[in-house]
């Protein structure tokens, strides 16, 4: 806050945020966040207290959790986009104080008072007398972060606002923040931890661009936007930037060059070979960025560069051990579990005593009494001292960059009525890994993928609803009577088909849509009345629809209409009309 406070100060009318709705200078957003805190602080909200915020995306993105900063207290993303179910239990868990929201009266929450972001309040900014300073210590929380959880419940990640001030300062020393100002988009949801390291360069005088929906996924409308406001920094996961691509990677290097911050899972070899063959032809900038959301956002970076993907080394003031079974340094070259140290590490898990002694344990290598965090990672280091990522020693996976405890959703699907037993796991669906559910139906139990998806959608988020449901008579066990995960069929295109409809699509568009999209989910028998997203489409698979369309069918469209128009029959009169020049 003080460095925020110092820019706001000393280029009052530079640009903060650009947002769809609007655009704040510092001095604007300066005074909008010392309302809000003053608002909050009138609630009697201070230091160690938590604020929930709920916002769709714009510049109060920014506002929210820098006010809450300014109050003293941490904030909790919860996204509005999340089942009301899956809302209410994080709020209940976050034990909030209040809740800063543009929904006065949401249904998933009661007996917490809701406060508007921009609503005009008299005090801090617009005339009355000045907030009073709150001088938080580093071990007061910055924020609350919830995760997926093994056991079905998520686990709220607190980090403190030391930690955060150590992963500027690494990312800064390390320079993949550069010096000066830059023009950075915000493209991660506030609820992943990807977040803070984008919003948060506001505070060392950065602008801000918040992507809407529509930005992060319409590789055309994001060129232009980018182009527009001459953004500098792009932060993403490789699977999106593979969707993004072909639409934003230069042929020759540019007047202004991108910098890319590429994170949330591993890079694939043949992306990082492009990437590192475009920087040293001076047409892009890419750093890989790995961290655990236990220690705050980033731990490592790597500048994409030579042959081959690595996490690079730690940040400065980051401690990486890589141990084995006992505790003990493994052999340069050999594997073992990434165990991390130093200020970046999180408070613990919010609530959860248990869970943070489990995972966060002793360093035996400092004398200062510190916690290092296990982080489940299996890597080595390299000759060159560089480390790199081997797999995971649990079940935890990632998925298009979402951290994905496949037991929560396993958790879900148990809860459903008519469900004996139930596995998730990850598969390969054209050509990308996706979540796959088998289930056993207890005895006379009618159920349906239809129906088995509709129930994990309303208590879990998008990203955690499995792609394909498998029936099955019994799950298959190992010897030792453990489910045999390699003996699970794989998903059939037919495995989630329920309920009558035409056979086979008609027409020329409604044929050659529905081969695009055979394409891309790798599924045969396409219907006409079949949805995308329910036969495993999501936004990343919709920018790939969008491009061959355009190539095929010669018309530009939106990736929203996607969404507006997910069966085949109805997106194919919308790409009619759009070819004809009728009104869609």
């Amino acid at each position: 806050m003080v460095r925020f406070r110092r820019t706001a100060r000393a280029t009052p009318e530079r640009p903060a945020v650009i947002g769809p709705d609007g655009t704040l200078d510092f001095a604007e957003l300066d005074a909008r966040t010392a309302d809000l805190a003053a608002r909050l602080r009138a609630l009697g909200i201070g230091r160690g207290d938590r604020v929930g915020v709920s916002l769709r995306r714009g510049v109060d993105w920014v506002t929210a959790p820098l006010a809450v900063w300014r109050a003293g207290a941490a904030y909790v993303p919860l996204d509005p986009a999340y089942p009301h179910q899956r809302l209410g239990e994080l709020a209940a868990d976050a034990d909030l104080r209040a809740l800063v929201s543009d929904d006065a009266a949401p249904g998933w929450l009661s007996g917490v008072p809701v406060l508007a972001p921009g609503a005009p309040g008299g005090t801090g900014g617009t005339g009355a007398s000045p907030l009073a300073p709150v001088e938080p210590t580093a071990l007061d929380p910055a924020y609350v972060i919830f995760t997926s959880g093994s056991t079905g419940r998520p686990k709220g990640v607190e980090v403190g606002r030391g930690a955060v001030a150590a992963l500027v300062d690494g990312l800064e020393r390390r320079g993949v923040y550069p010096a000066g100002p830059r023009v950075v988009a915000w493209n991660a949801s506030m609820s992943f931890d990807a977040s803070v390291q984008q919003w948060v360069r506001v505070c060392r005088g950065d602008t801000l661009v918040v992507l809407d929906d529509e930005d992060r996924t319409d590789p055309h409308r994001l060129a232009a936007l980018l182009a527009e406001h001459e953004v500098t920094d792009l932060d993403l996961t490789p699977s999106h930037w593979d969707a993004l691509a072909a639409g934003l990677l230069p042929g020759t290097a540019p007047r202004r060059g991108l910098r890319l911050l590429i994170g949330g899972e591993p890079i694939p070899p043949r992306m990082w070979r492009t990437l590192a063959e475009a920087g040293a032809e001076g047409r892009i900038e890419a750093f890989n960025l790995y961290g655990p959301t236990e220690a705050t956002v980033d731990a490592t970076a790597a500048r994409v560069e030579g042959d081959g993907p690595h996490l690079g080394e730690p940040l400065p003031q980051v401690r990486a051990y890589v141990l084995d079974g006992a505790l003990r340094p493994a052999p340069d070259g050999t594997a073992g579990e990434l165990h991390l140290a130093g200020p970046g590490l999180a408070l613990g898990y919010a609530g959860r005593p248990a869970l943070t002694a489990e995972r966060f344990v002793a360093d035996p290598f400092a004398a200062d009494g510190s916690r290092m965090y296990r982080t489940g990672d299996l890597v080595r280091r390299g000759a060159g001292g560089a480390l790199e990522f081997l797999g995971r020693t649990d079940r935890q996976v990632k998925v298009r960059g979402f951290r994905v405890e496949l037991g929560e959703i396993e958790a879900a699907l148990r809860s459903c009525a008519g469900v004996a037993a139930a596995v998730v796991t990850v598969r390969q669906v054209a050509g990308e890994p996706a979540l796959v559910a088998h289930y056993v139906p207890a005895t006379g139990a009618a159920l349906t993928a239809d129906g088995l998806r509709e129930h994990t959608a309303a208590a879990l988020p998008g990203h955690l609803v499995p792609s394909a449901f498998v029936a099955l008579d019994a799950l298959p066990t190992t010897v030792n009577g453990k489910v045999d995960l390699r003996a699970l069929p794989e998903p059939e295109a037919a495995t989630d088909r329920s309920g009558p409809g035409p056979d086979a699509p008609g027409g020329e568009i409604e044929e050659l849509i529905a081969g695009v999209w055979s394409e891309v989910l790798g599924r045969d028998g396409i219907r006409p009345d079949d949805d995308f997203f329910a036969l495993g489409g999501h936004s990343l698979v919709a920018l790939r629809v969008v491009a061959r369309l355009r190539k095929r069918l010669g018309i530009v469209l939106p990736t929203k209409d996607i969404y507006r128009h997910p069966r085949l029959r109805d997106l194919a009169e919308h790409a009619a009309a759009l070819r004809d020049g009728r009104t869609a």
